[in-house]
């Protein structure tokens, strides 16, 4: 009997493998949604930003007229001092939040709640952004960054503009140092050595051929031992587009 797989040892949640929150520093979520955004407006300023190991896109500190400092995640362009819209009567300038029946179409929107009220779920990396496509009653047809078209209620609270830091996947790491720290802060671990380089005892592709040296889908109902490579795979390898005939 082999080892167990990686993927079944971090499934036990040990220290190794667990997010390290206690170091993250802000937990960046809309306010409730309550009448004063569904009615009216807020209005605050941004007085810091926050540098979270938690997230590579820049948090804003935003002071709020009422009273209330909430983090928000930085548009591109946003700075110190600069004013930001909360509800549903906001403009459509960078930053603010509003309701997604207040987005036209064609428009850039990060940070969007997947249901209403839920605090933002999506397109919340630098540079990420989904398109508003099409509006249909109360559905809003969004284009994500991986091109997939999913429907959201339009009650659902975005962001306008692009996450911060979008260049960031531009600078090269340049030595492998750089890259372990960069995995380090979020206890990721790295590297990751592939299975067809182990042995047989350590994983189901192990061995000397240097190839998995058997089939790679394997059932959703396989045990966890043999659950490697592509799971409930309705095909690999290459796809081969037909040209069709006359």
């Amino acid at each position: 009997m082999g080892k167990r797989l990686k993927q079944q040892v971090r499934g036990r949640g040990t220290p190794r493998y667990r997010s390290p929150n206690h170091r993250y520093k802000a937990e960046v979520k809309y306010r409730p949604y309550d009448d004063q955004e569904k009615m009216g407006l807020l209005i605050g300023e941004v007085v810091g930003f926050i540098d979270d190991p938690a997230r590579n896109s820049i948090v804003a500190v935003v002071q709020l007229d009422n009273g209330e400092r909430i983090p928000l995640i930085a548009a591109e362009g946003m700075a110190v001092g600069d004013k930001v819209e909360i509800g549903a009567q906001a403009s459509l300038k960078m930053g603010n939040v509003v309701p997604l029946y207040e987005v036209p179409e064609g428009m850039y929107i990060y940070n969007i709640e997947r249901r209403p009220g839920d605090g933002g779920k999506i397109a919340r990396a630098a540079g990420t952004y989904a398109i508003v496509m099409v509006k249909e009653g109360n559905i809003v047809r969004l284009k994500l960054p991986s091109g997939r078209i999913i429907e959201v209620n339009n009650e659902a609270r975005v962001q306008i503009g692009v996450p911060a830091g979008g260049n960031i996947k531009n600078k090269p790491l340049l030595k492998a140092g750089n890259a372990y720290y960069k995995h380090k802060a979020k206890n990721r671990l790295w590297p990751k050595q592939r299975g067809v380089s182990m042995s047989p005892y350590d994983h189901p592709f192990g061995g000397k051929q240097h190839h998995e040296g058997r089939p790679t889908a394997v059932s959703r109902h396989a045990p966890p031992g043999q659950k490697v490579g592509h799971i409930k795979a309705k095909q690999t390898g290459r796809r081969v587009r037909k040209s069709g005939g006359a």
